[in-house]
């Protein structure tokens, strides 16, 4: 089932004893937790029969006796389990799990982490549980994603805006989700959303960003390029340069994508490599001439070198700011990085 099949089913009170919600992702755990919170009992029921564990202080037993209560002047007593993958004493469950109080609506929430499936306590969730696996989100489906959020927000994101938030704040939906609720507290309802906007509400630079920086190298403009460094140097937190390594290695792969698929038209080839609109597609046709297909390689070889140079593989107490200046001469020199 879908996190909207579960929110559904609460709402119409079709509820199961028991429900395990698990996963990478934490984003639609929480979304799903706080639905429970809110939705199975009234504001006066909530004090005698809603209760929230946590794993580290779990046990068991403790679990076991409270989900055995009855609940007090209400149809339902929820118990929530909150930070599973910290409680050491989840197996002890499965005697509860065979059969559950069917006044008990018991809901563990195993976040950040895979839940082995191959145990004797996963297959018996399998069977007697409502189970829900949080995914992680792709990449190339984040604009998609922000799109239908925002519009929940009822705002209007113009060209680019989508595919720009998507890059800037990755793939973490919780993350996202926080800026963009910040967004719709300070924009206009039904207002046209614009980069400048966001670059502003966000704290994007509007000239110094990765997404200048990728450009920069696209278009082999060394100088704005350099500019840009020594403004990433200068600012090392706000960008750290494994997120910058991630953003150029997520740029060339779409390049290279681009390359076999030159021939479609912008509305066809946006939508093919991923960069959410067509806004996009002629700086990616000017970065395909400058960098033939030939040459990519050499650039993933470069972004490989660098990313383990930062994480102190191949340089011993690696200066962040020397390997970017030196990363990004390479990846506009990638020929002659080969021979050096």
């Amino acid at each position: 089932m879908t996190h909207q099949d579960i929110i559904r089913q609460i709402k119409e009170k079709q509820l199961h004893p028991v429900y395990f919600l698990h996963g990478l992702e934490s984003y639609y755990i929480d979304v799903l937790t706080k639905h429970f919170e809110e939705n199975i009992l009234d504001e006066g029921q909530k004090a005698f029969n809603q209760l929230v564990i946590y794993g580290k202080d779990a046990t068991a037993k403790a679990v076991i006796d409270t989900a055995c209560r009855y609940p007090m002047m209400a149809p339902y007593q929820l118990v929530i389990i909150k930070e599973a993958q910290d409680f050491s004493e989840l197996s002890g469950l499965q005697a509860y799990l065979k059969k559950p109080v069917a006044t008990t609506i018991l809901v563990i929430c195993f976040k950040h982490k895979k839940f082995d499936k191959r145990t004797s306590i996963a297959k018996l969730m399998a069977k007697q549980a409502m189970m829900f696996e949080s995914k992680p989100i792709y990449d190339s489906k984040m604009p998609a994603w922000i799109n239908d959020y925002l519009k929940k927000k009822k705002l209007k994101p113009g060209d680019g805006v989508t595919q720009l938030l998507a890059e800037y704040l990755g793939n973490n939906l919780s993350k996202v989700a926080n800026e963009l609720d910040k967004l719709a507290i300070v924009m206009p309802k039904s207002a046209p959303l614009d980069i400048s906007m966001v670059q502003k509400h966000i704290g994007i630079s509007k000239d110094y960003n990765v997404f200048e920086l990728q450009k920069a190298i696209g278009f082999k403009e060394f100088e704005k390029a350099q500019r840009i460094v020594n403004y990433f140097i200068s600012n090392p937190k706000k960008n750290p340069l494994v997120v910058t390594i991630g953003a150029l290695n997520t740029y060339f792969t779409k390049v290279y994508k681009g390359h076999f698929l030159s021939k479609l038209g912008d509305r066809e080839l946006a939508s093919a490599i991923g960069v959410g609109s067509p806004y996009f597609v002629p700086e990616y046709r000017t970065a395909m001439r400058n960098y033939p297909l030939a040459s990519i390689p050499l650039v993933f070889s470069v972004l490989k070198e660098f990313d383990l140079k930062s994480k102190g593989i191949g340089a011993q107490n690696p200066d962040h700011g020397e390997l970017l200046k030196e990363l990004v001469w390479k990846l506009m020199h990638p020929t002659a990085a080969l021979v050096s």
